[in-house]
């Protein structure tokens, strides 16, 4: 019992030593991610708290409340290793994803009152006055806003879907909205020289028709997305 006692002493020593070390990484890391130093006291660390309380379950029937599994030193150093070399040699490209969505309006005034509902419910000042919403355009924007941009916030009875279409492309660099003028409509849509068009998805909205013998009436229905 004695060389038992002094072997699980020398396990919690390699865990406290473990500890510390892997503590000091971390403040020399200074929230850096990825670092190689940190990662290797974590598996030390890992796999001393792992085995002290094997050591501890034989000699005992104790437990840690350290529910952790062991893990092997050099699997971990080759996935550490996969992991850096992906983060120093990033993907030279940038994906650019870019939609356009159509819109009827079935009754200007309903939905004008949507767009106002939203309005009075969003965030403003104390003693602010809610202005009405006066045009289709204003509506229609004051709905994104409400749903921080988000295209979902469209798909409501006072408004009918047209056609869209989708562009996914890779691109050279991101974009930089400051570098188009506000009044822009084209220009952060527009693909440069150097940029690459993946493909491209057309959105078809259509009604089908069954007649029913000479002047019967039709069922109308929603097409389904398609390519183009």
């Amino acid at each position: 019992m004695t060389d038992q006692n002094t072997d699980l002493d020398a396990a919690l020593e390699r865990v406290c030593a473990a500890a510390r070390a892997h503590l000091a990484a971390v403040k020399a890391a200074g929230g850096r991610t990825d670092d190689d130093q940190v990662w290797r006291s974590y598996v030390e660390l890992n796999n001393a708290s792992f085995d002290y309380d094997e050591q501890l379950l034989d000699a005992f029937g104790e437990v840690t409340p350290w529910d952790v599994d062991a893990i092997d030193a050099e699997e971990a150093e080759r996935q550490f290793a996969m992991g850096a070399e992906g983060a120093d040699d990033p993907y030279p490209r940038v994906v650019s994803v870019r939609q356009r969505r159509d819109f009827r309006v079935p009754s200007v005034s309903a939905l004008l009152r949507v767009a106002e509902s939203a309005r009075r419910a969003g965030p403003r000042a104390e003693g602010e006055p809610v202005e009405p919403v006066e045009s289709v355009g204003a509506a229609m924007l004051e709905l994104m806003q409400a749903s921080d941009g988000s295209l979902g916030a469209l798909d409501i009875p006072e408004l009918e879907s047209l056609n869209g279409v989708v562009v996914v492309a890779e691109v050279a660099e991101g974009l930089d909205p400051a570098a188009f003028a506000d009044n822009d409509g084209t220009g952060p849509f527009r693909l440069d020289a150097d940029d690459r068009l993946v493909d491209r998805l057309d959105e078809h909205t259509f009604v089908e028709v069954e007649e029913e013998g000479e002047g019967g009436r039709g069922d109308t229905g929603r097409g389904d997305t398609g390519r183009g």
